[in-house]
C-alpha cells in the first residue's frame, strides 16, 4: 500500500475486517474509506463487472461520452462509488439512489432511519476515486501529473497569495506537482462544503508541511474542524482528501486499491 504524501501509512489492516455481515454497517461518524482505480490495471472483463454495477440512467450517461477513456473511468468511479457503499453498508450495488442538492452537488440517499452517509467521487484521466463517511462534510480530488496547464497563470489568478508565490519560485520539475498539491486540496474542500465554482479559490490557502487550512476571513469556517490528507495511488496522479470533524484526534482514515474480487463477487450477485 502507498504511503500518504505527508508520510504517514495508510491504516494497516484495511480491508481485512471484510464487507458488512448481518446488516451491520462498517461507517461511522470517526471513520473515513477511500478507494481509488487505477484504469490502466482493468481488463475488458473488469470494466464489464463495473458496468453491471450501474443503474440505468448511470449507463444511459455513459454512453453519451464521446470519447471511450471518459466512458470507461465514468463507468470505473460510479461502480466503484456503489462498491464502496456495498461494502460499508450492506445491500445490492444498484439499491444505491442519490439526490441533486444545491450547487448541483449529489448526495445519497440514506438508508430510512440510519445516519446520514456523506460519499463523494472524482476522477481524472487514467484515475477514479470515492471517499465515504457518516454525518460529516467530505471531498476526494484527484488529478492527473502530466496535464498541460499554465501553472503560473492558472495560480496568479485562482491561489491565495502564499500559495501563488510557493509556485512561482518552484523550479520547472517541481512546478506542476506543487500546483496540483494546492489544487488538489482546495478542490477537495470546495467539494466537501458543496459550493462549486460558487467558492472562491483565494479565499483560503493551505500550507503544505502541515496540511492546515486558513481562511482569510475568520469568520468564514473553523480550521480546526478540518483534516486533509495527501496520497498518490500511482506514479501518474495526485489525491487529496477532506473532511470536516469536531474531533479530528478521533479520525481513523483507511484508503487503498479498491478490491476487485470483491466487487467482482458483488457484480455476480
Amino acid at each position: 500500500m502507498r504511503k500518504t504524501l505527508g508520510g504517514r501509512q495508510p491504516s494497516e489492516g484495511f480491508l481485512s475486517h471484510g464487507a458488512v455481515r448481518d446488516g451491520n454497517a462498517l461507517v461511522s461518524k470517526d471513520g473515513v474509506a477511500a478507494w481509488w482505480l487505477l484504469l490502466e490495471h482493468l481488463t475488458e472483463d473488469d470494466l464489464e463487472m463495473l458496468e453491471a454495477l450501474l443503474v440505468d440512467e448511470e449507463l444511459a450517461r455513459a454512453e453519451r461520452f464521446h470519447f471511450e477513456r471518459d466512458r470507461q473511468i465514468y463507468i470505473a468511479a460510479h461502480g466503484i462509488c456503489r462498491g464502496l457503499l456495498s461494502y460499508h453498508l450492506g445491500q445490492p450495488a444498484k439499491n444505491w439512489r442519490f439526490s441533486i442538492e444545491d450547487h448541483g452537488k449529489p448526495e445519497l440517499i440514506s438508508p430510512a432511519g440510519g445516519p446520514r452517509i456523506r460519499v463523494n467521487i472524482s476522477h481524472t484521466r487514467g484515475l477514479a476515486a470515492v471517499a465515504l463517511t457518516s454525518e460529516h462534510d467530505i471531498g476526494v480530488d484527484v488529478e492527473w501529473r502530466h496535464r498541460d496547464a499554465m501553472v503560473d497563470e492558472l495560480a496568479q489568478r485562482m491561489f491565495a497569495e502564499s500559495e501563488r508565490r510557493d509556485v512561482q519560485r518552484a523550479c520547472k520539475e517541481k512546478k506542476l506537482d506543487i500546483f496540483l498539491a494546492y489544487w488538489t486540496l482546495k478542490e477537495a474542500y470546495v467539494k466537501a462544503i458543496g459550493k462549486g465554482l460558487s467558492q472562491p479559490l483565494d479565499a483560503f490557502e493551505f500550507d503544505l508541511n502541515g496540511l492546515n487550512i486558513t481562511f482569510l476571513d475568520r469568520s468564514a469556517d473553523d480550521p480546526d474542524h478540518w483534516h486533509f490528507e495527501r496520497y498518490q495511488p500511482g506514479p501518474d496522479h495526485l489525491m487529496a482528501l477532506a473532511i470536516r470533524h469536531p474531533a479530528k484526534a478521533n479520525l481513523r482514515v483507511e484508503a487503498g486499491p479498491a478490491p476487485m474480487e470483491f466487487l467482482r463477487n458483488l457484480a455476480q450477485a
